[in-house]
């Protein structure tokens, strides 16, 4: 487990595949999201396996969430289970979330085609049909929402990409980031 310094309510939770992007693109978001003081969670910690009751207790004090698809995202029934929890959550307008595609397209997670598609369809035949219904419905739900398309262009560092995001995610899109850096300012200022 992951969190900010802050004692605050979790402001972000992070779903990701933590094999493919926790030592890569989610470790410069993670410092990213410190150097702004965003409180965040991700399941650093979590062991493999272990009753998901505490992962959704984090979704559900987060105000929320990143769902930052890749090409093996798809092959975690753990990645899977959080999104429809997610999916759950921001139905019920309690939690914003914000797809990112990391080196996926949108079509190929919406979908559930080319490489994406090939891990999602060999996890859902150990799956139970009321699971990948679930997953489904929270790949094409989240999937269909504005996010980020973070592409396969090689000349950019993760540190780039990163401080982009994080300024063009919350500027743009989230009224009360104003609020935010108000209170950061403050706690800040002599």
């Amino acid at each position: 487990m992951k969190r900010s310094s802050s004692n605050r309510k979790i402001q972000v939770f992070i779903n990701f595949r933590g094999e493919e992007l926790r030592c890569s693109f989610v470790s410069h978001l993670v410092e990213a999201f410190k150097r702004h003081g965003i409180n965040f969670f991700i399941d650093k910690d979590e062991q493999k396996g272990k009753d998901l009751k505490h992962l959704f207790a984090r979704i559900k004090q987060s105000r929320m969430a990143l769902a930052i698809f890749s090409k093996r995202y798809a092959e975690s029934s753990w990645c899977l289970d959080e999104l429809a929890r997610i999916k759950k959550r921001a139905d019920q307008r309690k939690l914003r979330v914000v797809p990112i595609f990391f080196k996926v397209k949108a079509e190929s997670v919406r979908y559930q085609e080319a490489e994406f598609g090939r891990n999602f369809w060999r996890l859902a035949k150990t799956s139970s049909g009321e699971q990948i219904k679930r997953w489904k419905e929270a790949l094409e739900s989240v999937s269909d929402k504005v996010g980020l398309t973070l592409g396969d262009k090689r000349y950019l560092t993760d540190q780039v990409i990163v401080s982009n995001l994080i300024l063009r995610f919350f500027s743009c899109w989230f009224p009360f980031w104003a609020q935010c850096e108000v209170e950061l300012k403050s706690k800040h200022q002599p």
